[in-house]
């Protein structure tokens, strides 16, 4: 799981597949825990999954920026490259990347590495208005030019079909589901009512 951008909705959509296709969370690369509890508690109440669908973060960092930034800030050293796909109870495992397709994870790693080298298809999540046509693109070019098979997208916000279709169109890419702007804080009930609307994990491949 992975998105155009920071705050696009990637770990909203996480929590609506995970409660739809029963599956495991994980989210190898936390930052920000000086400001908030996190995305991997956030997970656990919106999908009401019990602890065994929920996999704690490999590294977890205080600082709001990306892992490199952070890592370097406070000392610790990370080694994405000896990370490896967790054995889990429940599928599929639905891995949350941090930031975007750039975010650097050390001096020489970027998150789509990584992702390249675990081998993992990728959901992209995306708004739905202006300015996703170019994010978009330019995301599902980079994944393609790694050879990063894509399922599909996802986008959040008020509705426009016009740039679902079209990112289907140059994009080649699936629009999986459209997840609409929601008041408020959302809570399990609305993960839930969307969750019900999500196709089955089978149908993606």
């Amino acid at each position: 799981m992975t998105g155009t951008d920071t705050g696009i909705g990637k770990t909203l959509t996480s929590a609506i597949l995970t409660k739809s296709w029963q599956g495991t969370y994980w989210k190898p690369f936390q930052t920000g825990l000086a400001e908030e509890a996190g995305d991997t508690p956030t997970i656990g109440h919106l999908t009401g999954l019990s602890a065994d669908h929920i996999l704690p973060p490999t590294y977890a960092l205080q600082a709001p920026l990306s892992p490199a930034a952070a890592s370097a800030l406070e000392g610790v050293t990370l080694e994405p490259e000896h990370i490896t796909l967790p054995q889990t109870t429940h599928s599929p495992l639905i891995v949350e990347g941090a930031g975007g397709l750039m975010v650097p994870l050390t001096d020489n790693m970027l998150m789509i590495d990584l992702i390249a080298r675990l081998g993992l298809p990728v959901i992209l999540v995306t708004r739905s208005g202006l300015g996703t046509l170019n994010h978009t693109l330019l995301s599902l070019e980079a994944l393609y030019q790694r050879g990063i098979p894509v399922l599909g997208f996802i986008t959040n916000g008020p509705e426009s079909p016009e740039n679902s279709q079209t990112l289907e169109k140059l994009g080649q890419c699936r629009a999986l589901h459209h997840i609409p702007l929601l008041p408020g804080t959302p809570g399990p009930d609305d993960i839930s009512q969307i969750a019900a609307q999500i196709p089955s994990w089978d149908s993606l491949w």
